[in-house]
């Protein structure tokens, strides 16, 4: 059977979605740079993961990504979850203008910034305060594999608000989450009632989306920004924690350039990603860094 183009530079082979690789998505730099917790790195390279309710292994060779089986739920799901109508490169020659943010690019030029869903990336950046990413993702499984859905060998589903919402924090114990236990009760609760309209914050004025989510007990301004950089498709937020605040106070202290505007928060993700791991980026800085956001 002969290949089917998808009309993003994709194509269907057989039950597979085939990336051809352009240089402007790598696996590694995607999925281990702290904006998604549900990732795991096979001994093969690869990757096994799910996302809005799917489970999903993704593989990278020369030439190509493979998302194998991911024919099926391809526009649905991983269509939008990899940004793959983004035009990338565009993107980084755009950034690339500016010389600090030419160096971020050419060092991890296949960062992408991942659209996953809204409740999932609101309660990821909620358990990842004050935390680093190896206790992040055992949090999160540990939530998913307690009370998610099970989706079929040994993974589960992110649980809905409605689960999470019937619960007590202290129902959350096994999951060791701390003080962030109540914070996930009151953002389910307000979230399953409709308090706080999740599905709105894509669409919203961005000070009301951001007012929308600081309703809820625990989310600050950086929280805030993360759910709707990564989980709405804001791509004009800039979550700024530790690493983007270090990189503004000594690189950028009169904020980011001209050509990050409206794509702001693509541009920190390169910033943060070459912060926290290229040496000498930060003057001063050894990076390397397992932190969270």
């Amino acid at each position: 059977m002969a290949p089917v183009s998808t009309g993003c530079g994709a194509f269907l082979r057989g039950n597979d979605v085939i990336l051809p690789d352009s240089g402007d998505f790598s696996l590694p730099e995607t999925l281990d740079c702290g904006q998604a917790f549900r990732w795991k790195r096979l001994p093969d390279g690869g990757f096994f993961g799910v996302a809005r309710g799917r489970a999903c292994h993704i593989a990278q060779t020369a030439g190509e990504i493979r998302i194998l089986g991911g024919a099926e739920d391809f526009d649905a799901v991983w269509r939008g979850y990899f940004d793959l109508d983004r035009d990338y490169g565009e993107v980084k020659r755009r950034l690339s203008s500016d010389p600090v943010l030419a160096r971020a690019v050419a060092y991890a030029p296949g960062v992408r910034v991942l659209r996953q869903e809204p409740w999932e990336a609101l309660c990821s950046f909620i358990i990842s305060q004050n935390n680093n990413v190896p206790r992040i993702k055992g949090i999160v499984e540990r939530l998913c594999a307690a009370f998610g859905e099970p989706l079929g060998e040994g993974v589960h589903a992110f649980p809905s608000p409605e689960r999470l919402a019937a619960l007590e924090p202290d129902d959350l114990a096994p999951i060791r989450a701390g003080f962030r236990a109540r914070y996930l009760v009151d953002a389910a609760r307000k979230a399953a009632s409709g308090e706080v309209d999740l599905p709105a914050l894509a669409h919203l004025p961005l000070e009301e989306a951001r007012g929308e989510l600081r309703k809820i007990t625990g989310v600050g301004a950086k929280v805030a920004e993360c759910a709707l950089l990564y989980g709405c498709g804001r791509v004009e937020c800039v979550p700024i924690d530790v690493w983007v605040r270090r990189v503004l106070d000594r690189l950028y202290p009169d904020g980011l350039p001209a050509c990050a505007r409206g794509v702001e928060g693509l541009a920190q993700q390169y910033l943060f990603h070459a912060a926290r791991t290229c040496p000498g980026f930060l003057p001063g800085e050894a990076a390397q860094s397992s932190d969270g956001r």
